[in-house]
């Protein structure tokens, strides 16, 4: 059965009804999820499955039959462990549909059916007794229900709904028990994804500088944590002020409670600075004793940096708090850490909450709008002096005393370089609510909300009354648009370009001038291996888990390429980069398509995972911006991408093969099309040696 599905066009900026199967969103749930990933991570599998034989053991020892309660079973790899390490029945819990399906089916295949009941349901409606789905309690809690920040996908109501109605009194439980750890550090680059700081100007008569309103700067920020990939960044973009702290532990063999709580930790700071950011992770011990450990640290906390799992299902933490604060070396302070029952946050305090009686304080909340609107990555790059100082540059060289500029892009700073320059009359579109008061607070702190207009609408409804009968010379974009996800999703700037084609006046300048769209063959270090088939995990046949992995991989939407924010996934590139298509704003969106047709050679030994794209904005003739590639490849041929934007992945297989041999020299040929009507770009690769994959010549998209 087909049905019809609503979605937004980020590219063309219309909203379009699609067909899709009934089990689209199943399709790309499977898809875009960490599955592989998991059954990837060897340590996590091993210490695993070491706990589990342990508990089982532990259960035997006591005369006890072992019975198993796994919630999120998932591929159903943990209750099979648990049998093979002798448990006497396993009820595993999967809520997903088409993973319990597929649990059934691997645990069938695998020839546990009579010792493993796989039960569709969230944990919470499990039923216990004789006509129920367990005829009695478990003694063996097993879980996988962490995220990054190890509470965020409900693990605390799930154990304690569990321990309450599912499990015997003295149960073992594996996981045993979890840590969280913290770091204090102070770190402008980290500090500058969640603060807006002052931006500099230099115009004709001196240096202007751009202020935050006071509410941004009183703002405690998102309440959401960042989590990325810490091991990439640098040890030189922050300073530690605090050694590694264990803030909390969770024994989950015990009574688990979900109510908001706090810890706090007493320190003395190892360096005088500014308090500004906590980064943080947590470690799982899967016995009692702390002897079969599971670790997320980071290399510079890691106890043995050489043996470090590489792993995107769980990261490390990046929180930031609610003020950067000054602290002196020597002198006490201390560090809480709070938590209700989904998410984590941290305050800094002079004496312990205990000491001071004071109340948890509520999960911060923004109340400025910025952190609504502005991601992380896209406060690090409006922060990026650098990049302000290449536009600032370009609008030199266009604008003239008389210019009428109309700024078109998402909660951008651009009309306030162009009136500082001096353009005649600037004017920016905010097509939401929000964004035009965020906007309106920045210009009203710069004194600048007589000087800018700006007008709350949808670029392609602006009149002439709007621009008070005025014809643009100058529309100005970055471009940036909070729908976008893909590179060339912000090509939504031509489409409004050619929307307000009738606004332009004679020799209207458009900036960027002109968009191209780029491309390197790569070989990635790890990120490969969440396309890469696990075939035997730990002994046990999940072949059937690829093969659901391809069937929704195979689906229209989760063929298209993945946006993955590249400088925290190293790669090397086997090519040298190659423009593969151009994109004149000067003029409207044509009617007709846009296609190349080429080849890529790879210069460089190295198995082909798959091909970066990026966009790079030609603001003028002598000035480009780029969302991708910052500078040539070294020798060996590691990148060094834009950190504030997603690059887009297209992997050359559905499922990549660990094992193929190393290729030597090949090409790479191509064709590429960007289709007006949809705003989409279509790819095709070939590949001349299949040496990527090993099952054919042709890798198409």
């Amino acid at each position: 059965m087909k049905i019809f599905c609503g979605r937004a066009n980020p590219t063309t900026g219309s909203v379009e009804w699609l067909e899709e199967d009934e089990h689209y969103d199943y399709h790309q749930e499977i898809a875009r999820s960490s599955y592989a990933d998991m059954l990837h991570d060897k340590d996590r599998n091993i210490k695993y499955y070491q706990g589990i034989r342990a508990a089982v053991s532990r259960v035997k020892d006591r005369g006890q039959k072992a019975l198993v309660l796994d919630i999120g079973t998932g591929t159903g790899l943990l209750s099979m462990m648990a049998v093979t390490a002798g448990a006497d029945f396993c009820y595993a819990i999967e809520v997903f549909k088409p993973m319990a399906d597929a649990a059934v089916k691997i645990v069938e295949k695998n020839g546990f059916s009579d010792k493993i009941k796989v039960i569709n349901k969230h944990s919470t409606e499990v039923t216990v007794g004789p006509d129920g789905d367990m005829p009695c309690r478990a003694n063996i809690l097993i879980t996988e229900l962490f995220d990054t920040e190890l509470i965020g996908e409900g693990a605390l109501p799930s154990y304690e709904h569990a321990h309450r109605h599912l499990m015997q009194e003295d149960c073992e439980a594996v996981p045993h028990r979890a840590t969280v750890y913290a770091q204090l550090v102070e770190s402008r680059r980290m500090w500058s994804w969640n603060k807006l700081f002052p931006i500099r100007v230099q115009t004709s008569l001196g240096e202007q500088v751009i202020v935050p309103p006071s509410e941004l700067e009183r703002c405690p920020g998102a309440p959401s944590v960042y989590d990325i990939q810490l091991n990439q960044v640098s040890p030189t973009d922050f300073t530690a002020l605090s050694d590694v702290l264990p803030m909390f532990s969770v024994d989950f063999s015990k009574q688990v409670s979900s109510s908001a709580a706090c810890y706090g930790r007493q320190f003395e700071p190892l360096a005088s600075g500014q308090a500004q950011v906590v980064l943080s992770w947590w470690d799982i011990e899967m016995d009692p004793e702390g002897k079969i450990r599971c670790t997320m640290a980071p290399f510079w906390a890691h106890t043995d940096p050489q043996e470090l799992q590489w792993r995107d299902h769980w990261m490390q933490c990046v929180y930031f708090l609610p003020q950067e604060e000054p602290v002196v070396q020597g002198s006490a302070l201390c560090l809480v850490a709070h938590h209700d029952d989904y998410c984590v946050w941290y305050s800094l305090q002079r004496t312990s909450p205990q000491k001071n009686g004071r109340i948890h304080p509520a999960r911060p909340v923004c109340d400025c709008q910025a952190h609504l609107l502005w991601n992380r990555p896209r406060f690090g790059e409006i922060n990026d002096q650098h990049r302000t100082d290449q536009y600032a540059q370009a609008l030199r060289t266009v604008l003239k005393p008389d210019s009428v500029c109309l700024c078109v892009s998402d909660g951008s700073l651009l009309s306030m370089l162009a009136h500082y320059l001096g353009a005649e009359q600037v004017l920016t579109i905010e097509s939401s609510a929000a964004s035009h008061r965020l906007m309106k607070k920045i210009f009203k702190a710069n004194h600048l909300e007589d000087k800018i207009n700006v007008i709350e609408k949808r670029p392609e409804l602006l009149t002439s009354a709007d621009l008070e009968g005025k014809k643009v010379s100058l529309l100005l974009g970055e471009p940036f648009f909070t729908t976008s996800l893909l590179p060339w999703h912000n090509l939504y700037f031509w489409y409004v370009r050619t929307a307000l084609d009738q606004h332009l006046g004679p020799g209207a300048v458009v900036m960027p001038q002109a968009a191209s769209l780029h491309a390197v063959v790569v070989e990635f270090r790890d990120l490969w291996r969440i396309r890469s088939p696990c075939g035997d995990c730990e002994g046990f046949d999940v072949h059937i888990m690829d093969d659901m992995i391809k069937h929704a991989l195979d689906f229209r939407e989760s063929k298209e390429a993945e946006p993955h924010p590249l400088w925290e996934y190293p790669c090397r590139s086997l090519s040298e980069p190659q423009q593969i298509l151009t994109f004149d704003f000067r003029q409207p969106v044509p009617p007709q398509s846009v296609r190349a047709e080429g080849s890529i050679e790879l210069r460089r030994p190295g198995r082909s995972h798959g091909a970066v794209l990026w966009m790079e904005y030609h603001l003028t003739p002598d000035s480009t911006i780029s969302t991708g590639l910052l500078k040539p490849a070294e020798d060996k041929g590691y990148c060094c991408w834009n950190p504030h934007c997603k690059q887009a992945v297209y992997f050359f297989s559905t499922m990549l093969d660990p094992r193929a041999p190393l290729g030597g020299p090949q090409t790479v040929s191509y064709t590429v099309e960007f289709q007006p009507l949809t705003g989409d770009v279509t790819m095709d690769f070939t590949l001349s040696d299949s040496l990527s994959d090993g099952r054919g010549p042709s890798l198409k998209k």
